[in-house]
């Protein structure tokens, strides 16, 4: 027989030491303690409802690992890597300590449903908290728009000054990338919360248990349907890794935007020293490593996404040794947006705006081009006729270096006359922003409208 295995019965001979080590998943697992513990507390009190064990057992059982926890939380426990993973370990100790009693723990059970339960309740408490630090990001990023409402800057595509914007809007943008985040999380928690207990090794269990009863004691919404889904299934955990890499790249849109906007070039906002570095050989640098740690955590994080669903591509039903490797990429997901929401919340709040740098670079670049157009439209032009002749007007304006709010009437009328006294009305930043009052525009009031929606949903 293998020396304390616990499963040692049908073996003859020892595991081989690098073996013993290079299949132990412990040093990672034992995070799972306390769902581990709390698991085998609802299914020995099952046990003991349904008669399978005796109810002095299932005392001894609960006392017995209610004790282990206090160990474990202390710091005074020794994982053992010869017993593998933190289910063996604990059930090891439990043993020890109550006798017999102990050993009855597993009856109707496995390994295999044993920690499909673990991850599932460890991702649950996780999933409520991560959601709980997307909304303290939400509320920075509102709190930046109240503060700077009014506050003009030039809106981009291709990189390049499109035409002006509130940068309250700009930051609502990131309001809404957000609230679909949290959905995704609060869908995915949905998935989650469904009790795999029962379904044993892979068929099922001969004793007559009560899933249900368990699920209740849990907190499940339900339970799973299949036994060999139930053990087999890391859906759950593929869905909360692709959210999170959705979420992160929306963060790294954010730390690329933050990382430009503080740069000389542009001067848009400041971050707080709190979340810079300087450089090691040049006195003047203020480097913006928050937002550029998260821009590279990304990387990480969709990785881990891509490592799962490789995991799992070509795994037959049911359980197999592969889905050890579900727990650090996941647990690493866990750890990494927890750690960029957190940063990135703080940092937000901090973070100082430069309003005049921003309407000085709203005025440039002929950001008001298609209010031109638009002008001509309302003067009954067809916007392609007006189109091409804005074009001309801009590369009169290139060829003169100029830009349009300098253009004189006589030097408009050039171009069309029906260009009037009033193109100048129409071609103002604030007249540009506010024109845009359809739902989800810029305008001041649509904007202001939508941050007091956002403190509703609150």
């Amino acid at each position: 027989m293998s020396k304390d295995k616990l499963w040692g019965g049908r073996f003859t001979q020892p595991t081989d030491k690098f073996v013993e080590e290079f299949t132990a998943s412990i040093n990672f697992d034992k995070r799972l303690y306390h769902q581990d513990i709390r698991g085998s507390i609802a299914h020995a009190t099952m046990l003991g409802q349904q008669g399978i064990i005796p109810v002095a057992d299932v005392e001894n059982i609960v006392s017995g690992l209610k004790a282990i926890l206090e160990q474990i939380e202390a710091g005074e426990f020794d994982f053992s890597v010869s017993l593998e993973d933190i289910h063996m370990n604990i059930e090891a100790r439990l043993s020890e300590k109550i006798g017999d009693a102990g050993k009855r723990l597993h009856t109707g059970r496995s390994r295999n449903d044993q920690v499909a339960l673990d991850i599932r309740l460890y991702l649950r408490d996780e999933l409520v908290e991560i959601s709980a630090y997307i909304d303290l990001l939400i509320d920075s990023i509102i709190h930046q728009a109240e503060e700077n409402l009014g506050v003009i800057m030039p809106g981009f595509t291709h990189l390049q000054t499109a035409q002006p914007i509130l940068f309250s809007h700009h930051m609502m943008a990131y309001h809404e990338m957000l609230k679909r985040d949290k959905a995704r999380m609060e869908d995915c928690l949905k998935r989650t919360n469904v009790l795999p207990l029962g379904a044993g090794a892979l068929a099922g269990t001969t004793f007559p248990i009560d899933r249900e009863f368990v699920a209740e004691l849990l907190d499940f919404a339900e339970v799973t349907r299949n036994s060999l889904d139930s053990v087999s299934d890391r859906d759950f955990a593929m869905e909360f890794c692709a959210a999170s890499a959705i979420l992160m790249v929306h963060l790294s849109r954010f730390s690329e935007e933050l990382i430009l906007w503080s740069t000389s070039e542009f001067k848009f906002v400041e971050l707080s020293d709190s979340f810079c570095t300087g450089s090691s050989i040049m006195p003047q640098k203020k480097n913006p490593d928050v937002p550029e740690l998260v821009r590279g955590k990304t990387g990480r994080v969709n990785g881990n996404l891509i490592a799962l669903l490789t995991l799992m591509k070509s795994l037959p039903l049911a359980y197999n040794k592969d889905m050890q490797e579900d727990k650090e990429p996941l647990f690493d997901t866990i750890d990494t947006v927890k750690g960029c929401l957190k940063v990135f919340a703080d940092m937000v709040r901090e973070m100082k705006i430069n309003p005049e740098r921003m309407k000085t670079a709203a005025a440039a670049g002929f950001s008001t081009a298609t209010d031109v157009a638009d002008y001509l439209v309302r003067k009954g032009i067809p916007f392609r006729d007006a189109h091409e002749i804005v074009g001309k007007a801009v590369r009169y304006c290139i060829e003169n270096e100029m830009d349009i709010p300098e253009l004189s009437l006589a030097e408009w009328q050039l171009f069309s006359g029906r260009i009037e006294e009033d193109i100048f009305e129409s071609i103002t930043l604030e007249a540009s922003v506010n024109a845009r009052r359809a739902t989800g525009g810029t305008a001041l009031e649509r904007v202001r409208a939508e941050i007091a929606r956002a403190r509703e949903g609150r």
